[in-house]
């Protein structure tokens, strides 16, 4: 989408607006030219302090780590929830992210029943044909119903992109007696050897809070990093005060442990409708989903199942043999993986090399031209279109329409409408936004440079 100068300072007066309000209840967030609901860095974590020293403070070039152990001191557990537990939902602290939420563009869906495993219980008492939440459990529907919330990314927009993704991180099984407990980096070392490959990582927050190292890890090697919340729970079956505190803590765990706020999220299981979405957009983070699935989390192995690795070997000879012979050219792929034990660790290890050789294997940020995934505007990421790491890439509907697929089908390219965090400086997208920067101040002048960034 192409903004002029003055649409940018349009669409940076609704964002100064819901930026001075996102801490009232009461006032509403504004829109932004494309109707979408204009967000804000998260005000709520603004005392939440990253590590001192020991991590990086822009995309890392070099100098990476491959040793093989990592330290297992766990961040003050006393300051969140029990991990892997139902997060609480009273306190100051919870209470004051909860009331930041404009409530009127929450969608009042119905709140799923959940079975005693936690699954979603699914009958016939959502009306599919109507599918008035874009419930993607029962429908798959990616493209929420509220217009004010934008479409999910579920794939990558040019054919042959493969985009590597990994949930369930850092790798940190909750029983005491799982093989290898603290295996990580061992991904993360693999990815280093197979050319510095990067990925993209769903984390949970009970095992960042647990593991912050590993977290600290991911991010000194270039992984992008996004939240999976805290206790993996299918969120419709959660009440709006759960869903929230299933985000927060998992943000407020990413950023004490490694300074970044991330702007993306995946739901367990898939499992979201326009309730969930709302929230989670108004905290900060666009839905990722993905069109291809490994089940590889199946797999016999700690916390696996029964699903044989012959058959998750079936899919991935399936995927290369249909890029190989032509037949899959429509779009690249979002593709499911885990780091959930050795057995999910094993399958990336052994078919990696060989989906290198077929397809253009990168983060999901990468294929979508997001340059910047994190709030801090100090973190600025190498895209398809823009290489550099210190110039965020302007974003294009254009990207998505020259392989076939419309700006808004597969997760048009970009990222929510970015405002600068306190401590971090802005980086400029355009000449015209370049020039104008000296006669503004340095906030407005940050969300000038994300207006030119916004989807």
């Amino acid at each position: 989408m192409h903004i002029t100068l003055t649409s940018a300072l349009m669409m940076v007066a609704g964002q100064l607006a819901y930026a001075q309000s996102s801490a009232s209840s009461s006032a509403a967030p504004s829109g932004t030219s494309s109707g979408v609901l204009s967000v804000a860095s998260p005000t709520w974590l603004a005392n939440i302090k990253g590590p001192s020293s020991g991590v990086v403070t822009s995309y890392p070039t070099g100098n990476y780590d491959s040793g093989a152990t990592l330290s297992t001191a766990t961040l003050n557990l006393s300051s969140y929830p029990e991990p892997w537990g139902s997060p609480t939902t009273t306190g100051a602290e919870i209470e004051a992210v909860i009331n930041s939420i404009d409530w009127s563009h929450v969608p009042n869906a119905t709140v799923q029943k959940a079975d005693k495993d936690g699954n979603v219980v699914m009958d016939d008492s959502y009306d599919a044909g109507k599918d008035a939440y874009c419930w993607w459990s029962d429908t798959n529907c990616v493209t929420p119903k509220a217009s004010y919330l934008p479409e999910d990314i579920y794939y990558c927009p040019r054919a042959g992109d493969w985009g590597l993704t990994y949930d369930d991180g850092p790798f940190n099984p909750t029983d005491d007696n799982a093989t290898n407990k603290y295996s990580e980096p061992e991904l993360y070392n693999f990815l280093l050897k197979q050319n510095n490959q990067k990925a993209t990582l769903f984390y949970i927050g009970s095992n960042v809070v647990t593991y912050p190292a590993a977290a600290v890890r991911a991010l000194n090697d270039g992984l992008t990093l996004c939240v999976h919340t805290w206790s993996h729970p299918a969120m419709t079956t959660q009440s709006n005060e759960k869903v929230v505190a299933e985000l927060y803590w998992t943000l407020r765990a990413i950023k004490e442990a490694t300074g970044v706020t991330p702007k993306c999220w995946r739901p367990p299981y898939g499992d979201v409708d326009d309730r969930v979405r709302a929230i989670a957009w108004q905290m900060g983070m666009r839905t990722i989903i993905w069109d291809e699935d490994t089940n590889d989390w199946n797999m016999p192995g700690d916390g696996g199942g029964n699903l044989s690795p012959e058959t998750v070997d079936g899919y991935f000879e399936g995927w290369i043999s249909a890029r190989q012979n032509g037949s899959d050219n429509a779009h690249g792929h979002i593709v499911l993986e885990h780091e959930l034990n050795n057995s999910t660790v094993s399958m990336t290890e052994k078919w990696l090399p060989k989906l290198q050789e077929t397809f253009n294997v990168v983060t999901v940020h990468e294929c979508m031209n997001i340059s910047q995934p994190y709030w801090e505007t100090n973190f600025v990421y190498p895209t398809e279109a823009n290489n550099s790491t210190t110039t965020s890439s302007s974003v294009s509907s254009s990207a998505a329409a020259s392989t076939g697929a419309s700006a808004s089908s597969g997760g048009a390219s970009g990222d929510a409408a970015s405002s600068s965090d306190s401590s971090s400086s802005a980086s400029s997208d355009t000449s015209a936004a370049s020039a104008f920067l000296p006669t503004l101040t340095g906030a407005v002048a940050a969300l000038v440079i994300s207006a030119f960034a916004l989807a």
